[in-house]
């Protein structure tokens, strides 16, 4: 059976939030297979970078200027492996989330989504994994800054939250 790796990220905000990405994380993205990123890159060095290394699936942030927004959209589809991949930042408020994300991205088996710095993984009522990867570079209140990992197969998504150490 074949697989594919992906890495989750999302809320980089390079150069605000931090000057690069931590080597951990550019280690997950040479072990990778495609990068996903749910929006605030911040500018478009980042995207310039994981673009020559892997393939990228992304979307724009509220914190993406108009030259990101231009070069990506608000919400990304696409499929991998027979997984229905979405990518949005945006999904509003935790409560309720599962039931407004079926009514929001239907004919999905993965959302991929950021904005809260908080990972996330959950099922909607329809069968929708949702996924948030919190932030590799801005832990805000959380105890780690994170990312994702996640092995997707026809079968399944295999996904993984990695903690980076505290600096």
């Amino acid at each position: 059976m074949s697989t594919t790796r992906l890495l989750l990220l999302a809320d980089t905000h390079l150069p605000k939030r931090a000057k690069v990405l931590p080597d951990e994380v550019w280690a997950a993205v040479a072990d990778a297979d495609v990068v996903v990123h749910a929006g605030d890159w911040v500018t478009e060095g980042l995207l310039d970078e994981l673009q020559a290394r892997r393939p990228v699936i992304g979307c724009w942030g509220n914190n993406d200027g108009p030259e990101l927004r231009r070069r990506l959209p608000e919400v990304a589809r696409t499929t991998i492996q027979g997984v229905r991949l979405g990518v949005v930042h945006e999904t509003g408020a935790a409560t309720g989330r599962e039931a407004r994300m079926d009514r929001q991205h239907p004919g999905l088996d993965l959302l991929v989504f950021g904005h809260s710095h908080i990972p996330w993984d959950s099922v909607t009522p329809g069968g929708t994994r949702l996924l948030n990867p919190g932030s590799p570079t801005d832990r805000r209140r959380q105890p780690y800054a994170t990312y994702m990992t996640a092995v997707l197969s026809t079968t399944a998504v295999d996904a993984t939250l990695h903690r980076l150490p505290r600096r």
